[in-house]
């Protein structure tokens, strides 16, 4: 049977294009079909906008530590309405830079949303095309919980579109996301209380990081209220009203949920030809990223594996290769490093202090908590902490967690150490490079031990 294309995609994102882009240099004919803008949740509305909010937000710090490095900074003020335009001018040049490398590689766009009909069929509007395989790459979108009153609320998606900067915010999440949003407003004036219903911010993380950062995020002025969740939202004369579980009253300007986000399989349909799906809505894949329909595949967050960008972008280029260069493999999801933009930041490779635990059973602990060196000037409270987490019986390091300014770029370089099984001693022989948050990565020597 011939067919219209060799590989259709469905969404745009980082790891659609990049299938498409590497399956049309290995020869494929590819289209790819896009609802809303090329580019995906990292690019548009994702890690690239909220990294350029937190480079803003960080300013206000910076200015008030210029003072005890001799500098003179006079009276400053922030333009919400400026940030926002210049992010949105970014926003579109790398739109349009996603639309040339779709171009370049002779990859078909079809600007609308595309749905299954059957396994070598999809409809983009009134069109019918066909293909030899199919690629699900739709990625995911925040949930919002029935809860009276969430039309008042935004998602983040909407956080990066707010017309008027608020003054006073409630962030309803102890996640990643939360973490970064509650930060952003803290940093450009706002009052912040973030609520979360559990115990600790960021499940799953290593309890040290958790239990340190939550410590540091407060001392920068966030209220952060652990066990609390809103019941019930108002729209008042001068506000949001939002009364919690516990019956408190909060008076509010917004209030910004991120609380979680599902695969956008919905109303594709999938499961009407046999792809199955897990409880949540995500696409069941194999390693190699095969649905349960062998000419259909799925890669990113509609998969629900590990829900980052690089992650996504590494599983289409696996696919590719897989499928049309005749190198079968499949993307190695141990060890892959992720950065939370927290203020400060969070870096993290491997597994957490109580997975190692459960895994190895015995384990050595290195940990070291210090002032950075930049405040010893300021008379600043921040602080940072590097933790290691070693096997005892191979001496392989396993974990490694930090905290502290340009977290995410030192802990680029450790994953690498630890995709290659680095030891203890390897890290020990290696010479830090002083004065750093980095080199103590390679000087801690004491193992810790609980008291």
């Amino acid at each position: 049977m011939e067919f219209d294309y060799d590989l259709f995609v469905i969404g745009a994102g980082s790891g659609g294009v990049r299938a498409s882009r590497i399956s049309s240099s290995l020869g494929a004919k590819v289209a790819i079909a896009e609802e809303f803008r090329v580019g995906g949740t990292c690019v548009i509305r994702g890690c690239v906008p909220k990294k350029l909010l937190v480079y803003a937000s960080h300013f206000s710090e910076d200015f008030e530590d210029a003072a005890a490095y001799g500098w003179t900074v006079g009276e400053t003020s922030h333009s919400w309405e400026k940030l926002i335009a210049n992010k949105d001018k970014e926003i579109d040049r790398l739109n349009r830079i996603y639309h040339t490398i779709l171009d370049n590689n002779n990859v078909e766009l079809y600007q609308g949303r595309a749905t299954l009909v059957d396994r070598n069929t999809v409809r983009v509007g009134d069109k019918e095309i066909t293909a030899k395989y199919i690629l699900i790459a739709t990625g995911g979108a925040p949930v919002m919980p029935d809860v009276p009153g969430i039309e008042h609320a935004i998602s983040s998606n909407e956080a990066l579109h707010l017309e008027e900067f608020p003054t006073r915010v409630i962030v309803v999440g102890g996640g990643y996301i939360a973490v970064e949003f509650a930060g952003i407003f803290n940093g450009l004036g706002a009052e912040v209380t973030q609520l979360y219903r559990s115990t600790q911010i960021l499940r799953g993380f290593d309890a040290d990081v958790q239990n340190f950062l939550a410590s540091e995020i407060q001392k920068k002025g966030i209220n952060l209220r652990t066990h609390s969740n809103p019941a019930k939202i108002e729209k008042t004369e001068s506000g949001l009203k939002v009364t919690l579980e516990d019956g408190d009253v909060l008076e509010t300007d917004a209030i910004m949920y991120a609380t979680g986000r599902r695969p956008n399989t919905a109303g594709l349909g999938l499961e009407d030809i046999g792809v199955e799906l897990k409880d949540n809505g995500a696409v069941k894949v194999a390693p190699d990223s095969q649905t349960t329909v062998d000419n259909i595949y799925a890669v990113g967050d509609v998969t629900d594996r590990i829900a980052l960008t690089p992650v996504a972008i590494h599983e289409g280029m696996a696919f590719a290769e897989t499928v049309f260069g005749g190198r079968p493999r499949a993307m190695d999801h141990e060890n892959v490093p992720s950065a939370v933009f927290s203020q400060p930041q969070v870096g993290t490779v491997g597994l957490t202090e109580e997975e190692a635990r459960e895994i190895y059973g015995k384990v050595d602990i290195y940990k070291s908590e210090f002032r950075p060196m930049k405040q010893t000037l300021t008379g600043g409270t921040e602080k940072a902490f590097v933790k290691l987490i070693v096997s005892q019986e191979s001496d392989i390091v396993v974990g490694a967690h930090i905290v502290g300014g340009d977290a995410a770029e030192i802990i680029q370089a450790v994953g690498i150490a630890l995709k290659c099984k680095a030891t203890k001693a390897q890290f020990d022989a290696t010479v830090g490079v002083h004065p750093s948050l980095a080199e103590e990565i390679v000087t801690m020597r004491e193992k810790f031990v609980a008291s």
